[in-house]
This record gives structure tokens, C-alpha cells and sequence, in this order.
């Protein structure tokens, strides 16, 4: 039996759907399109350098919609679903995790998103197990702008893959082969952990390492 963990934004869909969902929100008239698109900006050069203040990130990304009705809610992410991501789910990375499925390996999608905007694309890509930023809600379910839990980015993907697992009554040492398949530098540390790491449309950095280091590199989108 076989773990396979997927990384999502780079790696399944070609951009970035944190960053494109802040954009979104600027075509929805819900925000100052200038100022918000600067610190929007702002906040995806700190990812890309590896130094992301993600509680900053979520305070600041969920702030347009947070107090509007579920109404409105959903249909912002509907509309984000069809408009922006339909056209960046590409066959190769449907194929790509259907082959993995149909070979009886337990998939997952790990990624630093949160979990409003990755739960519709990973339903689209047929991935029921998804491990995301949790969004701290109140007692009457409203999102506050916090972080439930660790989040899932950097090292914290570690951790949150273990509690995942020990859910299913499993752990890593159950598995014959842990394959992980990230873009990213940010996901070092998940990339070490696995077995057979699987650097995925990489960045520069990331290309670079996994030449040193003897890792396959995968191009999905090329």
C-alpha cells in the first residue's frame, strides 16, 4: 500500500488559487481594487520567499467576505470555481491523480490554502481527503479571521499529515512507498519526509535541489 500526497497550487493547477481568489475578490467590487491588490501582492512575494506571515495572510484574505451572508459566500466561491479554476484543471493532473487512485494508493491533497477555497477544487479533481488551513470559526459558524489548528504550510504539513493519518488508524510505517509531488521550497520538509519526493512544474530552487539531491522532476503543464 502506497501514501501519495499532493501539493495543489503549482503542482495540480498551474497557479496560484490563494492569490487568485484575493484577485477575484477585486472582479466582485467587494474591496479597494488598488490597496488590496498591493497587499495581496505583498503577501504572495513573502510566500515565494519562503517567509509568508500566514496569520497575516488570513486576516487580511478573508476579510472582503467574511461577514457576508453564506449566500454570498457561496456564490463567490461558485463563480471562482467556474470562472477562475475550471480552465487550470488540466488533464495531465486529473490523469495523473486517477492513475494513483485506480492503483488502490490512499491520496491526499496537503496545501497551505485554506479550506473555503481548496475544498471545491479538490471535489473537482475527486480527492475526498483534504488537508488544509482550517478557518477558526465562532459559535454561530462565522469564519474570524484566525487560523483553527496548525497549519498545514511548511513543516506544519508534517504534522498535519500525521494527525490525518493517525485518524485512519494509520502511520507513515505502514506504508511500502510515500510519494510526494510539491512545486515549491516551501514544502522541503514534506519533500524529505517521503520516500520518493517528486519535484512537481518547480520553481528554480526547487529544480535546482532536486538535480543535487537525484529527485524526479515532473512537468505537468509543460
Amino acid at each position: 500500500m502506497n501514501l501519495v500526497l499532493f501539493d495543489l497550487d503549482g503542482t495540480l493547477i498551474e497557479g496560484d488559487s490563494d492569490h487568485a481568489f484575493c484577485e477575484f475578490l477585486i472582479t466582485l467590487g467587494w474591496v479597494d481594487a488598488d490597496a488590496f491588490h498591493q497587499r495581496n501582492e505583498h503577501f504572495f512575494k513573502q510566500y515565494q520567499a519562503g517567509c509568508l506571515d500566514i496569520h497575516g495572510y488570513i486576516e487580511f484574505a478573508t476579510a472582503p467576505w467574511r461577514q457576508r451572508s453564506q449566500a454570498e459566500q457561496a456564490l463567490a466561491s461558485q463563480r471562482f470555481m467556474t470562472e477562475v479554476m475550471q480552465p487550470q484543471l488540466r488533464s495531465p493532473a486529473r490523469e495523473l491523480v486517477r492513475a494513483h487512485q485506480k492503483a488502490g494508493d490512499v491520496v491526499a491533497i496537503v496545501t497551505a490554502t485554506n479550506e473555503f477555497i481548496t475544498r471545491p477544487i479538490a471535489d473537482a479533481f475527486g480527492v475526498p481527503d483534504l488537508i488544509a488551513v482550517n478557518l477558526e470559526r465562532d459559535a454561530s459558524g462565522a469564519v474570524t479571521g484566525r487560523i483553527a489548528g496548525l497549519p498545514s504550510f511548511q513543516a506544519g504539513k508534517i504534522t498535519r499529515v500525521d494527525e490525518w493519518l493517525a485518524t485512519q488508524g494509520q502511520r507513515w510505517q505502514d506504508f511500502d512507498r510515500t510519494v510526494f509531488y510539491s512545486d515549491s521550497t516551501n514544502d522541503l520538509p514534506l519533500l524529505e519526509r517521503a520516500s520518493e519526493p517528486v519535484a512537481t512544474n518547480p520553481g528554480p530552487a526547487l529544480e535546482t535541489i532536486a538535480g543535487e539531491r537525484g529527485w524526479r522532476i515532473l512537468r505537468l503543464f509543460s
